[in-house]
């Protein structure tokens, strides 16, 4: 399906007030929040939105954060980690309650982003590779995977610092079990009881034991937080 043809893409980018219908804890530092968007166009698994906050004084601060949630519908979600320099993250972890309003903009992102096939050609198979809060947009395009019970192999490689830095645990674990997702988890800081792999950096040989084989052309997503750029 062509991007650059499909209806699916035309969405109305606008910036748009959003009132929070839900907070709960993701991780240890960070915190899922779901937002009711009036007007919102939906969006594509892969994009993300700009928040912006405002305070009493009118200065503003705005950051990027990928979308956890695709498709249809005015509802969006975010998973935000926590930055203890950052000047917007901290005030969604600690302060953002129900009932209160945000400015989002989007969706954006044209290029990084996943649709299922509409052509009746074989399947490629979709590689994910995801480090901490880099999954975030991988959990929206494994939705709209999962939604449209779409035949691609799906295969994700997950670093993270310990179980506990897990993000949508449960909904990785539910596609597993349902066999529309393989996932291997890398634990560079502490790893699970009973682990027969030890915490560590990934290497050479599990990062090439883990990947789908290039001769299988799959599309393959890389997304890995940086403190210093998106999402502060």
């Amino acid at each position: 399906m062509s991007l650059t043809s499909s209806p699916a893409t035309e969405r109305r980018v606008a910036w748009r007030v959003g009132t929070v219908v839900g907070v709960q804890q993701e991780t240890p530092r960070s915190r899922r929040i779901t937002l009711d968007v009036p007007g919102w166009p939906g969006s594509l698994g892969g994009q993300h939105v700009d928040v912006r906050l405002t305070a009493d004084d009118g200065y503003q601060a705005s950051r990027s954060y990928s979308l956890a949630s695709a498709g249809e519908g005015g509802v969006i979600q975010l998973a935000v980690d926590r930055l203890p320099d950052g000047e917007v993250s901290p005030y969604l972890n600690d302060v953002l309650a129900v009932g209160d309003e945000v400015e989002v903009h989007g969706p954006l992102g044209g290029w990084f982003v996943w649709q299922p096939s509409a052509s009746a050609e074989p399947v490629r198979p979709v590689q994910l590779i995801a480090g901490g809060s880099g999954v975030v947009p991988m959990v929206s395009i494994i939705r709209t995977h999962v939604q449209a019970g779409d035949a691609a192999p799906f295969r994700m490689l997950y670093s993270i610092r310990s179980p506990a830095d897990v993000f949508f645990r449960e909904e990785l674990a539910a596609a597993e079990s349902a066999g529309l997702l393989s996932t291997e988890y890398v634990y560079t800081r502490e790893a699970p009881p009973g682990s027969t792999t030890p915490a560590g950096r990934i290497t050479r040989e599990r990062f090439a034991a883990a990947l789908t084989p290039a001769e299988q052309e799959p599309t393959v997503y890389v997304c890995g937080a940086t403190p210093s750029s998106r999402g502060s």
